[in-house]
């Protein structure tokens, strides 16, 4: 099967360095995945993207080293099963907030008998290899988001559980929970602490662990403090801040001579 380059970096002690696609274009996310990142996320659960036009975004990144993730609409094995089967290379599994939560995850990711996945879909071969189902336990990286207070209080219980390789703070529902304004980089202490108590227990597991940031700054910050699985962004959010730039500078006297 061929090797998962994000378990690698992990395996190595190194950080993965990703973005996330929201914007449901396999060109965009074509154009994206050529740009160097280690992995990128396709989100099912805030954008509008179907089941076939995850496909089709899958395999416009796998004309590139990147690593495609799918971060699915709930903690659903339905939902799981089927991104896998259109050629998740990771799985981003959200709001899991207890052990019962991510034991369930784990059992709808993994073929038996460390779960009970079932054995199907056409790409897997193709994308994988013929010895796909041999290796995809070890090779598919099952993260869950630790996001929410209940997560926080429970966090020892839910990333000592068998076959979560990492985990992944949403910082915006976190700081929502926390009873603070939604937003990346937060800085308040409470959202500090929260983060800092996630990232310990994540090492003390051996669980890789992930955050999103808002600049390369932050990614470089977050490296040294330990994460490795860090999103930088979006692909929204990189078109908007590129087109607000150019607008910028675009000269406000439009009068011609």
């Amino acid at each position: 099967m061929k090797k998962n380059r994000v378990k690698e970096l992990w395996r190595n002690g190194e950080a993965a360095v990703g973005t996330w696609l929201v914007l449901g274009s396999p060109i965009a996310a074509e154009i994206i995945a050529h740009l160097g990142f280690d992995w990128v996320v396709i989100d099912t659960e805030h954008g509008s993207i179907d089941i076939g036009t995850t496909q089709s975004i899958v395999q416009a990144i796998s004309t590139t080293d990147t690593v495609p993730i799918i971060r699915v609409p709930w903690n659903d094995p339905m939902s799981i099963k089927r991104a896998l089967d259109a050629g998740a290379y990771g799985l981003v599994i959200p709001m899991v907030n207890s052990r019962e939560e991510a034991i369930s995850a784990v059992k709808a990711t993994r073929y038996p008998p460390l779960g009970n996945r079932s054995y199907g879909g056409p790409r897997v071969r193709l994308y994988g290899g013929v010895d796909y189902f041999e290796h995809a336990n070890e090779e598919i990286p099952l993260i869950v988001q630790i996001e929410h207070i209940d997560a926080v209080n429970h966090v020892d219980e839910i990333l000592s559980v068998e076959g979560i390789d990492g985990f992944f703070i949403g910082p915006s529902d976190l700081a929502i929970s926390l009873g603070l304004k939604p937003g990346l980089d937060n800085t308040n202490p409470k959202h500090v602490a929260a983060v800092s108590q996630i990232l310990a227990s994540g090492k003390k597991h051996g669980v890789a662990g992930g955050i999103q940031v808002g600049s390369a700054e932050a990614v470089n910050e977050r490296i040294t403090q330990g994460f490795q699985f860090i999103a930088l962004t979006g692909d929204d959010g990189f078109l908007r801040s590129a087109a607000l730039a150019a607008v910028n500078k675009v000269n406000k006297d439009r009068k011609v001579s």
